[in-house]
């Protein structure tokens, strides 16, 4: 009924670092930006800071600003989605994951997530399109039910499937039984694929995927003395021709977890740039061998 070339489908992938979305059928997605939201409690903000910002709603909503009450703690929260909102520094913004070990831990966030690339990235009606989402190999069935009920209540989808990594990425090789292995930002999933089915009792996970490689990046770097500095904490001044002096700016109000937001970007671009992995084999009496010698 919603096959062919009439209506495309969307295909969304929300992982635990990156968030993708597209048409199906194309090569790459048209939206990838973070899966992480920027939030400012705006219960404690003042009165003329929270009108000043009510007036520069209409240009925040482009940047994928989006305003919403929590059931639990009616608190009304400012949600800033996407790269180019998150890439501005902003007072008392907490930066914020939906996604624990793997699992979905808080739904009004992922609906923020949702929302923004429908509207703002992909610019759709997501009542006009069949979805095509990607669920982990170990996804629960209390997390597809939730899944289902926000796509058919809130969003009207006319239809939706729920397809496994794995599977997906076994048929993008052109094979229906393989061995996937999935390394991403939150965790590695090694999961055998048998004639486009996922055996559940035969997939391994492991905690160790690209996050945390960037945090033993951050901490090598600490190890020898090396600060990552935020790019909002300072500027660089042209002295002279070819001559620059950095000023370091004072943001009082900055929360930890956005400083600690922006030295991960920092230090991910240095683990993706320089890094490599090594030819042979890890050998720990050989790394400690080295170390003597240094």
């Amino acid at each position: 009924m919603y096959g062919g070339d009439e209506v495309s489908a969307i295909v969304l992938d929300l992982g635990s670092h990156t968030c993708k979305a597209g048409y199906a059928g194309e090569d790459a997605p048209k939206a990838v930006f973070p899966s992480v939201v920027g939030s400012i409690d705006q219960t404690g903000v003042a009165d003329d800071v929270k009108s000043e910002r009510d007036m520069e709603s209409v240009s925040d909503s482009k940047n994928g600003v989006r305003s919403f009450d929590s059931d639990k703690t009616k608190a009304k929260c400012k949600l800033y989605v996407g790269s180019q909102a998150l890439g501005y520094r902003r007072d008392h913004m907490e930066v914020l994951s939906p996604i624990k070990d793997g699992v979905i831990v808080d739904w009004d966030i992922v609906d923020s997530i949702w929302d923004h690339a429908f509207r703002d990235r992909l610019l759709i009606d997501p009542t006009e399109h069949p979805m095509l989402l990607a669920e982990p190999s170990f996804n629960s069935p209390q997390q597809r039910e939730r899944t289902a009920e926000l796509m058919f209540e809130k969003y009207k989808v006319p239809a939706l499937f729920l397809a496994k990594n794995a599977v997906l990425t076994s048929f993008a090789s052109g094979r229906a039984t393989s061995l996937v292995v999935d390394s991403g930002g939150g965790s590695t999933t090694v999961a055998p694929v048998h004639d486009g089915y996922v055996l559940q009792k035969a997939v391994l996970t492991s905690p160790i995927g690209g996050e945390f490689l960037t945090e033993c990046m951050m901490k090598s770097l600490e190890s020898k003395g090396i600060t990552i500095k935020p790019r909002y904490a300072f500027k660089r001044k042209e002295i002279r021709p070819g001559e620059f002096q950095t000023v370091d700016l004072d943001f009082p109000n900055t929360t930890e977890s956005y400083k600690l937001y922006c030295q991960r970007v920092i230090a991910s671009d240095i683990k993706e740039s320089v890094c490599r992995a090594p030819d042979t084999a890890f050998d720990v009496l050989k790394l400690v061998r080295n170390l003597r010698v240094r």
